[in-house]
């Protein structure tokens, strides 16, 4: 992927398409799907991150890739590749399970990456660091 022609990689990924939440619950696998999303184009990356979020009412691929200890992964090179619009988005849905992936080894990395970006994005505005979930 890193140092193919676009051409290639286009063909790589469309062979995937389809199979993202499957293949990110693999542990080598999970790593081609990170490849793609660091070097797909925008349009190619839209897509991935399209199947992975499903529609806008289901969450369930999004909350299975959260959780597990590959896909975890994926979901966090998502939320470092997107547009800001599509982190928009993406922390919308993740927003939504906190509190629920607290309780999970592999979701707590998911919580702790989102609250670094909303950090990130409060510090970037001058705004006061806030919390993105309550203290227990």
């Amino acid at each position: 992927m890193e140092h193919g022609k676009p051409h290639e990689r286009s063909a790589i990924i469309e062979k995937l398409i389809g199979q993202i939440v499957q293949m990110s619950q693999q542990k080598f696998a999970s790593n081609v799907i990170e490849k793609c999303l660091s070097f797909g184009n925008p349009v190619e990356r839209q897509i991935l991150i399209g199947e992975m979020l499903g529609s806008t009412e289901e969450s369930e691929h999004l909350e299975v890739m959260m959780k597990d200890q590959f896909a975890n992964y994926v979901v966090q090179k998502v939320l470092e590749t997107c547009d800001d619009q599509q982190r928009e988005a993406i922390l919308t849905r993740i927003k939504a399970h906190l509190n629920t992936l607290k309780k999970y080894t592999y979701g707590k990395h998911i919580v702790a990456r989102v609250e670094k970006l909303v950090a990130a994005g409060e510090k970037r505005l001058g705004l006061q660091p806030s919390r993105v979930l309550p203290e227990d």
